[in-house]
């Protein structure tokens, strides 16, 4: 494939798997499944990751980050037993940055370049990328959750992604690290009620079957049932990146990695979408 989104996944970003050694029994799973859903992406060579992140919040523009070199300690402010400082390394895509946020201001969408020094990570941002890709191989370019943005805005800006990256050749994969349903609980082992895991296990269902359409028709509804983390707002973001990979390729293919697991009361699973010829090739 040429340049564009070679991938659109969902990654799961607990807490509580931020520490290896220290990853619950029953979230285990969870590791499995975002180690071999980045060994799978990662064999399509791509150039760049875009990770859409519930944990940068910002409240009215979108900021893309265009650091020519990612560089910090991560550490969960809401959780510092959890993540209480890990360091990371990896670098960015400044060409890419500057112009999916021009792409985003001439469609409308308020956006600005963070480029600021020191600027740290959220552990959504890094979780699922310590396991989907530990050596840092591919670079990364990060975007917050907007609260005053909708569902449909969200998933313009992941159909601007794969125009962009298609516009400057970039491969890249675009990566909401979110869980499905998130109306949490005190309580690391509890689950979502038997509703909200019927609505995970219907929305997974749609992944696995690469049913993008009925996904983004149904999607508004199933984020107001199932409480989904951010409003939705990230797989809004999976869902347009998604929609716009299988206008340039034809039919997706979807895969679940991994177990689907509770974390306080949330569903997470590891969740990839790409065109069925590329997932038919990565699998042998």
């Amino acid at each position: 494939m040429a340049g564009g989104i070679v991938a659109s996944l969902v990654a799961p970003h607990t807490p509580r798997i931020g520490v290896e050694a220290n990853v619950p029994e029953f979230q285990k799973g969870l590791v499995a499944g975002l180690r071999e859903m980045g060994e799978r992406v990662r064999a399509l060579q791509p150039d760049l990751f875009i990770l859409h992140s519930s944990h940068w919040v910002c409240t009215f523009n979108w900021y893309v980050t265009a650091h020519a070199l990612h560089e910090g300690v991560c550490i969960a402010d809401e959780a510092v037993d959890l993540i209480p400082g890990i360091p990371y390394r990896r670098n960015g895509d400044p060409i890419f940055a500057q112009a999916l946020c021009a792409a985003m201001k001439k469609d409308g969408i308020p956006a600005a370049i963070n480029d600021v020094q020191p600027f740290k990570w959220d552990y959504a941002s890094f979780v699922p990328l310590q396991y989907m890709d530990p050596d840092s191989t591919v670079p990364v370019v990060l975007l917050p959750s907007v609260i005053c943005s909708s569902l449909e805005e969200n998933r313009r800006v992941g159909e601007l992604a794969h125009a962009v990256a298609a516009s400057l050749g970039r491969r890249a994969v675009f990566i909401s690290s979110c869980a499905l349903s998130h109306a949490v609980l005190r309580g690391p082992d509890l689950w979502p009620t038997p509703e909200r895991i019927e609505l995970d296990r219907r929305f997974i269902e749609l992944m696995v079957r690469g049913d993008v359409a009925e996904l983004i028709r149904w999607s508004p509804d199933y984020c107001r049932a199932a409480v989904a983390e951010m409003g939705g707002r990230p797989l809004a973001g999976m869902l347009g990146a998604a929609g716009a990979m299988a206008a340039a390729h034809g039919h997706l293919q979807g895969r679940q990695y991994g177990t689907y697991a509770q974390s306080s009361g949330s569903g997470n699973a590891s969740l990839c979408l790409m065109p069925r010829a590329a997932e038919e090739r990565s699998a042998l």
